[in-house]
């Protein structure tokens, strides 16, 4: 009888190891399927990723300037190239903006920074053209 009971035995394993693998290979094709599209998921965001990186060093796209002093920005290397920009010597461009020359070297090299009042008048500037900051200057002397 234990000649039987082994064989039964085995049989019952063989059938049962049939019944997992056939149930268990749906799940099998369903994870590769699932891990495959993990990794196209997984590259897709580095490309992501690494466009949004290459956007983040761009320069931002200017704002349009208002006259309100407080989100008015303040550059020493941009106001001096404002100044080239227009012709107008460091006198010049401070009877423009009512403060001296000395006042103008020193925003320039960045020891001091103009006030908020000051701020909106260099805005103002800003909008000239050569001639019509000549005109401006001549017109104050």
């Amino acid at each position: 009888m234990s000649n039987f009971a082994a064989q039964l035995k085995s049989e019952i394993q063989r059938l049962s190891r049939k019944e997992i693998r056939s149930e268990t290979a749906s799940l099998r094709k369903s994870t590769t399927t699932y891990r495959a599209e993990i990794a196209t998921l997984k590259r897709r965001i580095a490309v992501l990723e690494a466009a949004l990186k290459k956007l983040g060093k761009t320069a931002p796209a200017r704002p349009v300037e208002s006259e309100d002093p407080t989100t008015l920005r303040w550059r020493a290397s941009g106001f001096a190239s404002l100044r080239k920009k227009i012709e107008l010597s460091a006198g010049d461009m401070g009877k423009l903006l009512g403060v001296t020359g000395a006042t103008i070297y020193a925003w320039e090299a960045g020891k001091s920074k103009p006030r908020a009042s000051q701020l909106a008048a260099i805005a103002r500037v800003r909008k000239l053209g050569k001639r019509a900051a000549a005109e401006m200057v001549a017109a104050l002397q």
